[in-house]
């Protein structure tokens, strides 16, 4: 291959230098690229609508966290473009491989909000059929979704179903093995998967400038083949723009993509995150200011495409969905802590056996003395258990 051909290649698998940018942060409108692909007016009021909604499923289910009524949860506030941008950019025939912070993007794909927190309230390993929703269960070791996520875009190709594949990850999911190896994989075969890398600045609490050197985590697709693309992942207009490229690229037999969206996460890590421990709220200040849902807003507003009807509408249906999740997580636990050990291995371990058996003698001296413990610290029994009362 001679220079100039190589440099070509080359230049067709660079990002842009800046992220993609259609909106800036008051809400006004940007110069847009011929090629740029805004969606439809329509489009952007349904994503305005989901944003809206999934905000507000978001903050209820910390809300739950707190009350004990799911074991943990990790908020998306700050990533509703990013979440939302993705689902729309799919149709029903394509896969999503989530990660355990996309909650959101479930929701807004539309899964039960109880059969997906199922997972995280601690009740079962999925509470959704994937092969209903075409949706992955959510992953919470970092990366390990990727290469399944290829295997199966491969899959779909071979046996020529159609269909694309959208693989979610965290900046923190790009330091590791299966993140590298996914990407080499899908470059070498040409599979029809989009990855989607959500830089939120944080590996838990590890910063982005400890985590890569290179100028973005986009440039990681060059080394693979994978053409790379970078956004303002707080700007939902471009965010979905350049995700739907990248998809319906992959549909046409195009090959893989790699998209990184710039976003933060607001919240801490989890619930059980002290995230003042290791970022100030100067910081988190700054990126409130860049609060993808009201960019959306007045972006909309200043076209003159949405009215003060439509957002009261959006909140009202926002808080319905709030009261149905608070009422559908009142109840106590309905499955059996039994069943952790249920569907590990076709033929349990020893290790598992015992583990077992000591759970099993837990519970049952739990319920020989009624719940009460030798050692009561005062809490109620639904507190301590909602399997058994």
């Amino acid at each position: 291959m001679s220079f100039q051909a190589l440099r070509q290649t080359v230049d067709r698998l660079l990002p842009s230098s800046d992220p993609v940018r259609y909106v800036a942060e008051d809400g006004t409108p940007l110069p847009v690229p011929d090629d740029g692909g805004i969606p439809a007016d329509a489009v952007l009021l349904d994503a305005f609508r989901r944003m809206v909604v999934g905000r507000r499923f978001d903050a209820q289910a910390t809300v739950l966290t707190r009350q004990g009524r799911l074991a943990v949860y990790p908020s998306s506030r700050g990533q509703e473009a990013c979440q939302i941008g993705a689902v729309l950019a799919l149709r029903e025939e394509d896969w999503l491989f989530p990660t355990y912070r996309d909650s959101m993007a479930l929701f807004a794909r539309g899964l039960d909000p109880l059969e997906l927190l199922t997972l995280l309230r601690g009740e079962w390993h999925c509470g959704y059929d994937p092969m209903a929703w075409r949706t992955a269960p959510q992953c919470t070791p970092l990366a390990t979704q990727a290469p399944h996520a290829v295997g199966l875009a491969e899959a779909l190709r071979r046996r020529g179903r159609g269909g694309v594949v959208l693989v979610l990850v965290g900046d923190g999911g790009t330091s590791e093995g299966d993140f590298h190896e996914a990407l080499n994989f899908a470059g070498v075969l040409g599979a029809p998967v989009v990855f989607l890398v959500q830089n939120n600045r944080y590996a838990i609490s590890v910063p982005l400038e400890r985590q890569s050197a290179a100028p973005a985590l986009a440039f990681r697709g060059v080394g693979c083949g994978v053409p790379s693309e970078q956004v303002d992942g707080n700007d939902l207009v471009a965010t979905l723009a350049v995700v739907s490229a990248a998809v319906e690229r992959a549909r046409a037999g195009r090959g893989p993509s790699l998209v990184e969206a710039h976003t933060y996460r607001v919240e801490p890590h989890t619930n059980a995150d002290d995230a003042a421990r290791y970022r100030d709220e100067e910081e988190v200040a700054r990126w409130r200011a860049a609060d993808p849902v009201v960019r959306l807003e007045r972006y909309l507003r200043h076209r003159g495409l949405l009215t003060d009807r439509e957002v009261e509408d959006a909140r009202q249906e926002a808080e319905r969905v709030a009261e149905a999740l608070r009422a559908g997580l009142s109840g106590p636990l309905a499955g059996d802590p039994l069943e952790l050990f249920s569907h590990v291995f076709a033929e349990p371990t020893p290790q598992l056996v015992e583990q077992r058996a000591w759970l099993a003698a837990e519970l049952a001296a739990w319920d020989g003395d009624g719940g009460a413990g030798g050692d009561s610290d005062g809490v109620e029994e639904e507190g301590r258990s909602g399997w058994r009362r």
